[in-house]
């Protein structure tokens, strides 16, 4: 008989959609080694926050065909584990979203008509209409950052009542900023100019404390600020502080770097102007029954054979398929990152080449480790394999699949990606050699054969005796070791890209003082 394990409370609804196809057993509050016991009995696992599964679990589970997790997040499963096992991961990335874009319209309510503070006050006994006079959202600017498909419910809702609409994406086109009717800006245009501030953003190293000190003091005296994506993304001493000394008019916030908020957080010593909830985003009676739905749904249907909606790992790949692409995904993914630091702004564009032997391949999930590599340097690990199509498409962006098998420039094909944006045009060519190594093999048509590393500089410049040796000394003035170094051209004394690998990152002031070497004409560090 098929068997369905429950390891966290989930809403009923969901429980009587399993219950459809299989023998559901609802056994709560398990220990790892006590899960990991009893797991081999069951080809499914439905779980939430509450439960981890590691690899050992799904080494042990030899039945397992699938797990659901209730919810957006899946950082409480070992996905390469699964994915390796053959053993889909779906989680449900559109069940919170109308509840967390309204908890975030509600602290924003709340800020500016002081509701908290005032019910407190009139509990207490109080009457005071004068001290909670508040402000109208009607003509006020409202910075969104980051327009995903929460961040865009916000914006439309919020447009509905009179709102003035900026936002910050380094990922959306022009066509869909005009279609939700927002101003596009850089995030410190946004700070500077917007009279609320809601972060719609996971947390990522680029992302974390992203909204300090610094740029606090940017924002009008006047301006609030509301989180309700990921704690972390906010530096809470220095938004208290800005809170306490009237820096801002006030900031709410539902999520913190870490939860439950200490004792000591310096955000419970602010009395007022502030606003603090225990991340009840996705708190709704409603949200809870749609991913218990969900998610049982897609349980239900790969128990029947059939396939999955919202897989975060590769859906439709057996286990050997998956094995013989890995080396041809990771360096899509790693092509789509270059080409999106490249480009440094919104991608209207992205053209997807295969070529040679490459064309032979599976394209669709070639296609989506691209659009997954490009959009992670922004969205960091809440993109997946199957959400990066749909956010791509959130955000305008054209995908162009193109097969090649005439290329033959080497003996396994490559793999090439192009964009197109505000900005300009770049081209990224990329293969897998023979020895299993990836390889960057032309960067804006411009030859070099790399492997790519953790840190990387690009710079197109003149072709031009001593520009080498004025770089590699301006590294080494500011303790940046050159790995690798390598320059790619097509005429002598014409334009050429030159590529470093680097032992660590490259800093904002180096950065500056590379651009004023004479002859480099743009510069691009890179993560990867």
């Amino acid at each position: 008989m098929t068997k369905v394990l429950i390891s966290d409370p989930i809403d009923q609804a969901g429980i009587d959609i399993l219950s459809q196809v299989a023998q559901v057993d609802v056994n709560t509050g398990l220990s790892p080694q006590e899960l990991e016991a009893i797991i081999g009995d069951y080809d499914a696992l439905m779980i939430r926050s509450g439960t981890t599964v590691t690899a050992s679990m799904i080494e042990a589970a030899k039945k397992l065909r699938i797990i659901g997790r209730a919810g957006v997040g899946v950082d409480n499963v070992d996905v390469p584990a699964a994915t390796k096992r053959g053993v889909l991961v779906v989680n449900s990335p559109e069940g919170n979203t109308i509840a967390a874009a309204e908890h975030a319209l509600a602290l924003m309510l709340s800020l500016s008509r002081h509701v908290a503070h005032a019910h407190a006050s009139t509990m207490a006994g109080g009457w005071d209409r004068k001290t909670y006079v508040g402000n109208e959202l009607y003509k006020k600017k409202l910075g969104v950052v980051g327009l995903g498909k929460i961040g865009s419910h916000v914006a439309r809702v919020a447009k509905a009542m009179g709102m003035e609409l900026l936002a910050y994406d380094p990922f959306i086109s022009a066509e869909r900023a005009q279609q939700l009717q927002v101003n596009l800006l850089s995030l410190a245009e946004l700070f500077a100019q917007a009279d609320y501030v809601t972060l719609h953003l996971p947390r990522t190293p680029e992302t974390e404390n992203l909204v300090n000190a610094e740029l606090l003091r940017t924002m009008k005296p006047s301006a609030r600020l509301v989180n309700c994506a990921r704690g972390g993304i906010v530096d809470e001493a220095a938004l208290a502080e800005a809170v306490e000394k009237g820096v801002i008019a006030g900031a709410a916030l539902d999520v913190f770097a870490k939860e439950p908020l200490a004792a000591d957080s310096p955000l419970r010593a602010v009395k007022e102007r502030l606003v603090l909830t225990p991340h009840l985003g996705a708190s709704t009676a409603e949200a809870q029954e749609n991913v218990a739905i969900d998610v049982a749904e897609q349980i239900r249907d790969v128990l029947l054979g059939l396939p999955a909606r919202s897989a975060v790992n590769i859906p439709g790949l057996t286990p050997d398929v998956l094995e013989q692409l890995k080396p041809h995904l990771q360096l899509a993914e790693t092509l789509g990152q270059l080409l999106s630091q490249l480009t440094g702004g919104a991608i209207a564009q992205l053209q997807v080449r295969l070529q040679g032997e490459f064309a032979s391949h599976p394209a669709q999930p070639l296609v989506v480790a691209a659009l997954k590599g490009m959009l992670s340097t922004a969205l960091g690990d809440s993109i997946n394999y199957v959400n990066a199509t749909l956010e791509a498409k959130e955000r305008g962006i054209h995908v162009l699949e193109v097969k090649d098998e005439s290329a033959r420039d080497f003996a396994g094909g490559s793999l090439q990606l192009s964009s197109s944006s505000a900005k300009g045009d770049h081209t990224v060519t990329g293969a897998v050699f023979a020895d299993g190594e990836l390889r960057i093999t032309s960067v804006d048509e411009f030859p070099v054969t790399v492997n790519p590393s953790r840190y990387m500089l690009f710079t197109r410049h003149r072709d031009m005796p001593g520009i080498i040796g004025k770089l590699g000394s301006l590294l080494g003035q500011h303790n940046v070791n050159i790995a690798s170094m390598q320059v790619g051209r097509r005429i002598v004394r014409g334009d050429a890209v030159m590529v470093l690998s680097v032992d660590d990152p490259i800093p904002s002031d180096l950065l500056t003082a590379i651009h004023a070497i004479e002859g480099i004409q743009t510069a691009n560090p890179v993560t990867l």
